[in-house]
């Protein structure tokens, strides 16, 4: 099927424009979502040690068996460290890995709290279930970033 906005694009003599805009967009993308990465983890790790998280009586009730204060402080802590691990390209490995490390935590209350995650099993999420499902985005977007890592000719890599 042919795209329709290829053909729009040609009709109007619109294509350098694209190409342009697609350049920008290849050029920068990576760097932007890597930025945005790290301003996320920060943003949402600082929240917790200071108690403000809206995540923090999932994470309470999901991490029963260990003390919920010391655990949302070194959650809190390690997220940030991922956030400026992604901003600073030379703790870029290191801030892959942490993020690897702590996504399947992230997915914990989806076994350990059902009925928290779900209205109804398996389409039905709460706002905590979708709060959780968003971190494949998150997780997708890492393996973009990681994918970086050996790519000396990017300008992403250069920063």
């Amino acid at each position: 099927m042919p795209d329709p906005i290829a053909a729009l694009l040609k009709r109007f003599n619109l294509e350098d424009l694209d190409a342009q805009i697609a350049g920008w967009m290849r050029r920068y993308g990576v760097l932007i979502l890597r930025y945005a990465l790290g301003i996320i983890f920060i943003w949402f790790g600082i929240l917790k040690p200071l108690g403000i998280s809206p995540a923090e009586e999932l994470v309470r009730n999901t991490v029963y068996f260990v003390d919920e204060d010391a655990f949302l402080i070194v959650l809190g802590v390690w997220e940030v460290l991922i956030g400026v691990g992604l901003l600073f390209r030379p703790f870029l490995r290191l801030a892959i890995a942490l993020l690897f490390l702590q996504m399947p935590g992230t997915m914990l209350p989806l076994v350990l709290l059902p009925e928290v995650c779900f209205t109804v099993f398996p389409y039905g999420l709460t706002m905590e279930g979708q709060y959780i499902i968003k971190n494949l985005v998150l997780i997708a977007a890492a393996l973009v970033v990681g994918g970086t890592v050996r790519d000396p000719s990017t300008r992403e890599a250069r920063v």
